[in-house]
């Protein structure tokens, strides 16, 4: 089997696994909105304020909803042995940690589609002009937290506390991303709207590191 046909596999084992209960995305989407929302209230910020302040809320509500949905990435899989069995299959190791990635990707992109709108309403900031350039923004940087959540997330199944590890392991590995996307998001809430090329570029560098990172040691980081 391809390692592009075994990640859609995967990817789809992901998705109805989730969509079956939708126990997680629930959580993490009531989860990321109330802090949104909490904070709306605490500060009550004017326009100004929330063009300046806001992207650096929304991708810290974003870290807590990648620590939030992380974690039982490959937890679940500690169950009956099932990541052994995975690696017993005629797959590359990298088209296991793809599948995952994936997933991730498309639950937080789904956390994102609740947490933008609800942003734009609590702390009236349009984001329809700047829609497109948003989307690619928010595409890179979920893209990265989604690979490097996934790869630590790996490291940490295998691990003693491992609920403790993953948000220490997460934090110091995701600082370039994180405020890659910060300023570009705040350069697309400036007024007027900018989308900082450098910003874009750095995000974009960071995917592909840790894609090719992930894809060259995929069979190290499955290893019991």
């Amino acid at each position: 089997m391809s390692t592009g046909r075994a990640a859609l596999v995967i990817l789809r084992k992901e998705l109805r696994a989730e969509f079956r209960a939708f126990e997680l995305l629930t959580s993490t989407i009531v989860f990321v909105v109330l802090v949104v929302f909490l904070f709306s209230f605490a500060f009550d910020p004017t326009s100004a304020e929330s063009r300046r302040f806001g992207p650096g809320l929304v991708w810290i509500a974003l870290l807590f909803a990648a620590a939030l949905m992380l974690q039982p990435s490959f937890a679940r899989e500690r169950t009956n042995d099932t990541l052994a069995a995975l690696r017993l299959a005629p797959v590359e190791p990298f088209a296991i940690l793809a599948g995952k990635i994936l997933a991730n990707f498309c639950f937080l992109l789904l956390v994102e589609a609740v947490l933008l709108p609800a942003f734009s309403v609590l702390y009236d900031v349009p984001l329809a002009p700047v829609a497109g350039s948003l989307i690619l923004v928010t595409t890179l940087g979920t893209l990265g937290v989604a690979t490097v959540g996934t790869v630590f997330a790996a490291i940490a199944a295998q691990a003693r506390m491992r609920e403790l590890l993953l948000p220490l392991l997460l934090l110091p590995a995701l600082a370039p991303v994180l405020v890659a996307s910060t300023e570009a998001t705040g350069g697309l809430l400036a007024d007027p709207p900018s989308l900082p090329r450098n910003w874009v570029l750095l995000l974009c560098a960071f995917d592909v590191i840790f894609l090719t990172a992930s894809w060259l040691f995929g069979s190290y980081l499955l290893e019991e």
